[in-house]
């Protein structure tokens, strides 16, 4: 069992779906459903890396920071601010330099400020695109499912074991609502708890492997636009799984075309 445990399909594929998919039913009744994409990263984080925090390393910052945007989420869900929640991308623009800031230091001051820059708006990009669709499951749960399957595809093949399966894990947990969508043909309640931690692990995930993998800095523009292109795209008033089937189409191919240019420049999976 624990050899099963152990398999990278399993603690970034399989075990977050399932988890996620339970969350999403259990919660469905409170209208909490969007808590679970941070259910199924947790799962991904205790079989791949334990809840370990000493030393604070960026993808322990990653997990950390994961962790309090669903809290923060989840009330901003139960409680509107909207202030605050107009201030999220700015927030998560900072979280985003605060988890690089070691790797930025190791590099000449005007190559930190770019790369920190570059992070930044990101990351604010995609909680800002991420959070207009808090509202609209189809949107939302396509987006998120494309964005992490790429980030997590791109960063597995960018080298990097452990921020591939952060990535995927996201992907993996944000199908579990999709396939409640498609399956029911009814809209589920997603809202902050999920946008917000969803754009927030997958952007950090993003920085921290162009900045200490092999994932060329060009693939985050790319990935941007999985969120930016689900929030605009006009869908025709039809049935629900058609409108899923067509942003499917749309944010999946894109999100393959940043692995494809990643896979381009690092070559083969590592492993």
């Amino acid at each position: 069992m624990q050899q099963l445990l152990n398999h990278p399909a399993v603690q970034a594929g399989f075990a977050p779906f399932l988890v996620a998919l339970i969350a999403a039913e259990l919660f469905q009744r409170v209208k909490l459903s969007g808590l679970a994409i941070i259910a199924g990263f947790a799962v991904t984080v205790y079989l791949a890396s334990n809840f370990n925090f000493d030393p604070l390393t960026a993808s322990r910052k990653i997990v950390l920071l994961g962790l309090i945007s669903a809290v923060l989420g989840l009330v901003l869900t139960q409680i509107r601010l909207h202030l605050f929640s107009l201030l999220l991308p700015a927030l998560g623009g900072a979280a985003a330099v605060w988890v690089v800031i070691r790797i930025l230091q190791q590099h000449p001051l005007q190559t930190a400020l770019l790369w920190g820059a570059g992070c930044a708006a990101y990351v604010a990009t995609l909680i800002w695109s991420m959070n207009r669709m808090e509202n609209d499951p189809v949107r939302s749960s396509t987006a998120a499912t494309a964005l992490g399957m790429g980030t997590g595809g791109a960063a597995l093949v960018g080298a990097s074991a452990l921020l591939g399966q952060f990535g995927l894990s996201l992907g993996s947990a944000a199908a579990a609502p999709f396939l409640i969508l498609m399956a029911s043909n009814r809209t589920i309640p997603t809202g902050l708890a999920f946008t917000l931690p969803l754009a927030l692990i997958a952007g950090l995930t993003g920085c921290v492997a162009v900045l200490s993998a092999n994932m060329p800095w060009y693939v985050l523009p790319i990935l941007a636009v999985i969120p930016v292109s689900a929030m605009v795209i006009p869908l025709p008033k039809q049935s629900m799984r058609i409108q899923i089937m067509l942003l499917t189409l749309l944010t999946f191919a894109i999100a393959s075309g940043a692995v494809y240019a990643t896979w381009r420049i690092a070559g083969d999976v590592p492993f």
